[in-house]
């Protein structure tokens, strides 16, 4: 049975767009069936009054009768119940993501620590064309932030680390994002050519969000699926989504945007693993199936000389031991990964032994 398949077994409505109020819906729902929850809740940005431009064009806010909220103490329980309701969905290695801005999101913290979510990561969304102040009263708001926690302290959560670092360029993937807003063509327009929605989310944001915390046929809830870029992303991904919108005019947008969207194929779905999730060949295999023989020299990266001993050892001088061992001996070093730091000569060529190891595990895999 496929993940998939066993979400709709489980009684899941996967892949759905579900009309009604998030707390109620996702309480419907079987506890402990969700991988991954991303949730864009209301801001409660407590506007007052109309913005205008200096050339008194107003400004398209975020006013929406969604985001007003009576007091802080309403917004509170409202958080309060819908990241309960959340909890309670969440596999026990199951995490969650909130964004929120200065308004909102040190409450939504506070509350998640409350209810026994284990914090992650907090991430700054650095907007690299955010809009600008008008009144000239505050700073630009020029980022927003998200919290990334897994249910409880002891679970486990999906860390694709290899796969972030590989979306940046080899570099350990830092926790300030600087990604552009949603805009041009990407920004979704009703009718009338007014923005479908006024806090879209780039799908940049969603990609290295599910890329870097879920795995192909993971099951992501969206309890506030507006024009539903997170079921965009999802499924251009490979991952199953539930979307919960009780707006009608953001679920059609979201319904006519889903149907446009293909996933990639499987081989474009594959992510980097992390080193130490591939299987284990010891270096003493490639001597014993004569990729290497007993006696054979490895050459370091400063042109030192080590034999290949019968037993998988090198020897070096007074230095003898692993291919780690001896490599770190060389290098007066405490430490040394020898497949990276040897290499040996094949038909002229300089090889490093790495390739060996990867062409077992090649076969390992077929």
């Amino acid at each position: 049975m496929t993940k998939s398949n066993a979400s709709e077994a489980n009684g899941l409505p996967v892949n759905q767009i579900l009309d009604g109020d998030c707390i109620e819906v996702m309480n419907s729902l079987p506890e402990g069936s969700i991988d991954l929850i991303f949730a864009d809740p209301p801001y409660n940005l407590q506007l007052k009054g109309d913005l205008h431009r200096p050339d008194n064009s107003k400004v398209d806010a975020v006013d929406d009768h969604w985001d007003q909220f009576a007091s802080f103490k309403v917004y509170d329980d409202f958080t309060r119940e819908w990241l309960k309701a959340a909890r309670r969905l969440l596999k026990p290695d199951g995490a969650i993501w909130v964004i929120g801005s200065y308004h909102n999101v040190f409450r939504m913290g506070a509350e998640l620590q409350n209810q026994g979510y284990w914090i992650l990561n907090d991430v700054i969304w650095r907007k690299s064309n955010p809009m600008p102040n008008f009144r000239g009263k505050r700073l630009t708001n020029a980022h927003e932030t998200l919290i990334w926690a897994s249910k409880s302290e002891d679970a486990k959560p999906t860390f694709n680390y290899e796969a972030l670092k590989e979306l940046n360029e080899g570099i350990q993937m830092r926790s300030d994002w600087v990604l552009p807003i949603c805009n041009g063509g990407e920004r979704l327009k009703n009718g009338d050519g007014e923005k479908a929605h006024p806090t879209q989310k780039p799908e940049a944001l969603l990609h290295r969000v599910l890329i870097g915390t879920t795995n192909p046929g993971d099951v992501v809830l969206d309890p506030f699926f507006g024009t539903g870029t997170t079921g965009a992303v999802a499924k251009m991904l490979g991952r199953e989504f539930i979307g919960i919108e009780r707006e009608e005019a953001y679920r059609k947008v979201a319904a006519e945007r889903l149907s446009r969207v293909r996933k990639f194929d499987r081989e474009a779905l594959a992510t980097t693993t992390p080193k130490r999730a591939q299987p284990r060949v010891p270096f003493g295999q490639l001597v014993e199936r004569g990729m290497l023989r007993p006696g054979e020299s490895l050459i370091s990266p400063r042109g030192q000389i080590a034999k290949v001993r019968a037993d998988g050892t090198l020897i070096s001088g007074e230095a003898r031991g692993s291919i780690h061992q001896v490599g770190a001996a060389l290098e007066s070093a405490p430490s040394c990964n020898g497949w990276t730091y040897w290499q040996f000569k094949r038909d002229g060529k300089t090889v490093s032994i790495d390739v060996l190891r990867q062409q077992i595990r090649a076969e390992m895999h077929d």
